[in-house]
């Protein structure tokens, strides 16, 4: 499958779909297709990351792949593109699913799924801010600080002691959805409700994984946190640095 001619209508967004199980992938191509997405195909890891180059906006990507397994597969993707990922896998262990969020996926589905609900998890994603996407001029916020910590919402920079901090388009969010009222401790399904939109459905914990990214990446203990403090009973919220 293919995108269309580029004297077409535009459409609803460009998505790879990286499975080996051919038949399934094209079952979910054609639900794609019809809620007006443009769908490509690839069935091996290598593939995948070449395909990346003609830059999706979505890759759903599923963990069992030849060539390259899609834990490799995600963390190449990861070096070239923003794209959102969304990883498939067959087994529900909970590792998998760490694993695959820990080298940037930004969801996951476990196997056997809904079509409909792979769709509407793709129309989410769609519809949160690309990386680097500006803000309206008379809108852009001064960088959060916590301590040596600088948020900037608007250019989507996160600095520690002056030094960047390389953080996912997800993490990042998650971050912002901190920062945006700072001290104001957030519920989980709030903050994945503010990263991916108030359509969000799946697993509520997915958000606890992403915190603990942000963590390492910024040397934050949770047993002493400076910066992402564990509210019991409730969720986080942007500690004082």
């Amino acid at each position: 499958m293919t995108h269309p001619p580029a004297d077409t209508a535009p459409t609803a967004g460009d998505v790879l779909v990286v499975d080996d199980e051919e038949p399934l992938a094209r079952v979910v191509a054609s639900y794609l297709e019809a809620a007006d997405f443009s769908v490509r195909l690839a069935h091996t890891g290598p593939d995948a990351v070449a395909m990346v180059a003609q830059d999706p906006d979505v890759v759903i990507l599923d963990l069992g792949l030849p060539g390259l397994d899609g834990v490799e597969v995600c963390r190449q993707i990861r070096t070239r593109s923003d794209c959102y990922i969304l990883m498939l896998t067959a087994r529900s262990e909970e590792l998998d699913k760490l694993i695959g969020l820990s080298v940037g996926a930004d969801d996951y589905m476990t196997k056997p799924f809904s079509p409909r609900e792979l769709v509407a998890r793709v129309q989410v994603l769609m519809r949160r801010p690309r990386a680097g996407a500006p803000a309206p001029a008379a809108d852009l916020p001064d960088p959060v600080r916590v301590g040596p910590l600088s948020i900037d919402l608007h250019v989507r920079e996160v600095l520690l002691d002056g030094t960047v901090i390389d953080l996912t388009r997800t993490e990042f969010d998650v971050l912002a959805a901190l920062a945006a009222q700072p001290r104001m401790a957030f519920g989980r399904l709030q903050i994945l409700q503010s990263a991916w939109g108030p359509s969000w459905v799946g697993d509520e914990h997915v958000v606890d994984v992403h915190v603990g990214h942000i963590r390492r990446k910024l040397n934050d203990d949770p047993a002493s946190p400076r910066f992402i403090e564990t509210v019991r009973g409730v969720g986080y919220r942007l500690g004082r640095g």
